[in-house]
């Protein structure tokens, strides 16, 4: 499919972000995908905006990875979505009958017909062939527009637990005897909090996340009444012509307003034996996966538990690669590392038979993934952590925090974890206008 690219130089680059973000809401399919200039060595653009649908997909997990091959080759061009958790069900013997209160289609996808790159200080206008006379309009329009005054604002907030603090400690002691009869080594176990009844402005509530988090990963994404709003700092996977890149993050710690003593945490964190201990064991996960697609040899581990800081938590983050035969399709190298091992446990398929059991929410868009194809068959998509998930329609707000649980995890420890993760949320969502 063709499209028509034009290219301009922006003073204000801020602003124009700012003023493109909102400019997308008029349209009811949009995804907003942005590095927050966070240095990194695999970066493709800064920021990137795709919107208004032409074709897409939407399908249940029943052979959807299939059904993306079939669409992803066919379309030959950008094509924006995500891969809910529950099409491990289409990788696996596995199903998901846990209560879900957002309804998220298991998998979506469309190709942009206004897709717009941001990189430093240029802005890249990618239109289908169909919609390149509005280009320059687009440009002036997004360049004057005024913030409508708020379509709505945020109700006031009750947020309740799925799982209360006595039955998570219950729940863990349960993975921790599985993993003491060594069913499994490690399993990422998740919690649901929620409001019922309630309503927010998604891009406000967004913009007060990403403003508190800054990470690498963020998105926006809108489907008519459906959002997920996330602060992502993780990379699932990403193919660079035929390298593949994955970096799964395991193990936390807080940040602290003293220089010397968040710096120590920093070092406590690279030393700690049980958060390098998990970390070490997903990258074995890892390189275990990426082996299924990659040439023989070629898997690597480029860095191992190495800190990286974001504004609330330190995270030990492992880069582990490969290389793929140039005719390996795409989606093959995606189905089979999905879903992303950090989210799961290790071994990966009993893992997810042990926390589906015990987990009260089916999980949906959380920890599934976000991103997009180029039309050269390159990918990147992230982890979907830290993120509000919103339902208009239903008034339903949800965000689920997790950990990973290892023969060394103590419940009340994990506990704090997750306390310390769903923080952000919790403060936004209480906070926002």
């Amino acid at each position: 499919m063709q499209r028509t690219i034009r290219t301009f130089s922006i003073e204000n680059i801020v602003k124009f972000k700012h003023n493109l973000l909102y400019w997308s809401q008029q349209f009811e399919t949009v995804l907003w995908l942005d590095s927050n200039n966070y240095h990194q060595t695999y970066s493709s653009f800064d920021c990137a905006l795709a919107a208004d649908d032409f074709t897409s997909i939407k399908t249940d997990y029943y052979n959807a990875f299939e059904k993306l091959k079939e669409y992803q080759t066919i379309t030959k061009d950008y094509i924006f979505g995500y891969i809910t958790y529950d099409v491990k069900n289409d990788v696996e013997q596995l199903s998901s009958t846990n209560f879900d209160g957002l309804d998220f289609p298991d998998l979506y996808f469309f190709q942009p017909k206004k897709l717009v790159f941001i990189k430093e200080n240029k802005v890249e206008f990618h239109y289908l062939r169909m919609v390149d006379d509005e280009i320059e309009s687009d440009f002036e329009e997004i360049q004057q527009f005024n913030n409508p005054t708020t379509q709505q604002s945020t109700s006031d907030i009750k947020i309740k637990l799925r799982i209360h603090k006595d039955e998570y400690h219950t729940k863990v002691n349960k993975v921790l005897e599985h993993i003491h009869r060594g069913d499994i080594y490690e399993a990422n176990f998740c919690q649901e909090f929620y409001a019922e009844n309630s309503t927010i402005n998604p891009v406000e509530v967004y913009k007060h996340l990403n403003q508190i988090s800054e990470p690498p990963f963020a998105s926006f994404l809108k489907l008519d009444h459906q959002y997920a709003l996330c602060a992502s700092p993780e990379r699932y996977i990403k193919k660079e012509d035929t390298k593949i890149i994955s970096q799964p993050i395991k193990g936390t710690a807080k940040r602290l307003v003293s220089e010397f003593d968040d710096a120590q945490l920093a070092l406590d964190l690279q030393r700690d034996e049980k958060e390098r201990a998990e970390n070490v064991m997903i990258v074995d996960l890892v390189r275990n996966d990426l082996s299924k697609t990659a040439k023989i040899g070629s898997v690597k581990v480029e860095e191992l538990c190495k800190v990286y800081s974001f504004k609330q938590v330190h995270q030990l983050i492992s880069t582990v690669v490969s290389s793929v035969d140039e005719n390996t399709h795409p989606i093959d190298i995606l189905q089979s590392t999905f879903p992303m091992g950090s989210m799961t446990g290790a071994p990966k398929f009993s893992a997810m038979k042990i926390i589906e059991n015990l987990e009260e929410t089916k999980r949906g868009l959380y920890s599934g993934t976000i991103g997009y194809f180029t039309p050269k068959n390159d990918f990147d998509f992230n982890v979907i952590i830290r993120s509000i998930l919103y339902n208009e329609a239903k008034k339903y707000i949800s965000y689920s925090v997790g950990g990973a649980i290892t023969a060394k995890s103590v419940a009340e420890k994990e506990y704090e974890e997750c306390l310390l993760k769903a923080k952000a949320m919790k403060y936004v969502l209480l906070n926002s206008k």
